[in-house]
Parts: structure tokens; sequence; C-alpha cells
């Protein structure tokens, strides 16, 4: 079957549904953004794509700064909501029973039930169109202790993180590999055809040392 062609729009899914929490401590508030993702390694950087028209934009534009929290599976309900409802009229901490806390970096709160929050700065801000792009540098990752292993390594795969996709919230599934597996997989490919081959020579010596023993015989 061939592929259908529709118009130009937005359909690059699935995208990681977070919520950005903005303001002050006093003066809060929550959008849920899908339109985010990483831009830049050293330093590290990431933006958040929001309509002008959002109450949260003026929020975030007056102080250069915001927080994402990734979502779990436990608070889907808190992310859809805080997407749907307007930070003007309601208090969405309040409302949706979820804790403030107190950042290192940003005067903006984090969220207490997400298993990772990561403080940002905003460094430029991009007028695109319907959406203004946030540009923003990372000034701190803070991890529930929670998922992480006695190793000290965080363990992602224990949060049940959401995703959003083409208007639909989706849990993360099984893991099906890691950065680099395909090269790991050809290389332990290669390792046991190595072996086979040493294996497969050392059989042809066997052979060929029994037969001139034989002709010595």
């Amino acid at each position: 079957m061939s592929k259908v062609t529709w118009k130009s729009g937005t359909f690059l899914y699935p995208l990681p549904a977070v919520m950005v929490s903005c303001g002050t401590i006093e003066k809060s508030n929550i959008i849920t953004v899908a339109w985010t993702g990483i831009i830049n390694t050293n330093p590290a950087m990431v933006y958040i794509s929001v309509r002008p028209t959002r109450y949260s934009y003026n929020l975030i534009k007056e102080n250069m700064e915001f927080v994402i929290n990734l979502t779990t599976e436990k608070i889907a309900y808190a992310t859809d909501w805080c997407g749907v409802k307007t930070g003007a009229k309601v208090d969405k901490f309040k409302e949706m029973n979820l804790t403030k806390e107190k950042a290192e970096f940003v005067n903006c709160p984090m969220i207490k039930e997400s298993p990772v929050s990561v403080e940002c700065k905003v460094k430029e801000i991009k007028e695109l169109g319907s959406h203004h792009m946030f540009i923003a540098e990372v000034l701190a990752i803070h991890a529930d202790e929670k998922y992480i292993d006695e190793k000290g390594a965080f363990d992602i795969s224990k949060c049940n993180l959401i995703a959003y996709s083409n208007g639909n919230y989706y849990s993360l599934g099984q893991k099906v590999g890691k950065f680099g597996f395909s090269v790991q997989k050809n290389l332990k490919k290669h390792k046991i055809n190595a072996k086979n081959h040493i294996s497969q020579n050392q059989k042809v010596k066997k052979l060929k040392n029994h037969k001139k023993i034989n002709k010595k015989r």
C-alpha cells in the first residue's frame, strides 16, 4: 500500500506532554505543553512554544523563566485539565491538588508530583506565527529519589511517563532497545562469527594433524 499525502501540518508524534509551571510562588500557573524539546547539549538548552493568547505566555515573558515538569499516568488527568483551563480564572495547583516546591535558581515553583522538574532560563523569544518559541538554558534538573537506583542512576522506565500524539495521551511502553544497541548487536554478531571462524580453523588443523599421524603409521 502507498502512503496518503496530506497538506502540511503538525504530525510529528509522539511528543512529551509536560506541565510547565511559571510565575512566582505567590502568583503561579501551570500550562500543559506538547510543543517542547531539546535543542542543544552544551550548554543544555530546551524550548517550549506557547500561543501569545495563553495566560501563561505573559507570565513567562515577564519573568523570563519556567520549569518543565514531566508527567505520568498518575497525573494524566491533571495534565489534561491544566491544558484546557485558564489560569486567569482558576488556581490550577489548588484545583488539581498539586504541590508547589521551591526551585533552586528560578522563582517559579516546581511540581512535587512530577518525577522530573527542569529549571529553565529564557535566552531568546522567537515569534513564529501561531506560537512564540521560548528558547531557554537548563539551569538544574531535579529528579525524584524514589526513581534513582543503588548505582545512582535514574531509572526513567519506572515513572510511567505519558506522551501526546494527535490529540491523545499514551503511556510509554516497553523498552525495545538503548542508544547504540544496533552497533552492539552487530559487534556481538561479529564476535560470534569470529569465534566460529576460530573454532572452524581449529577443527581443520586437528583434521590435518590427524591425517599426518595416520600417514606416518
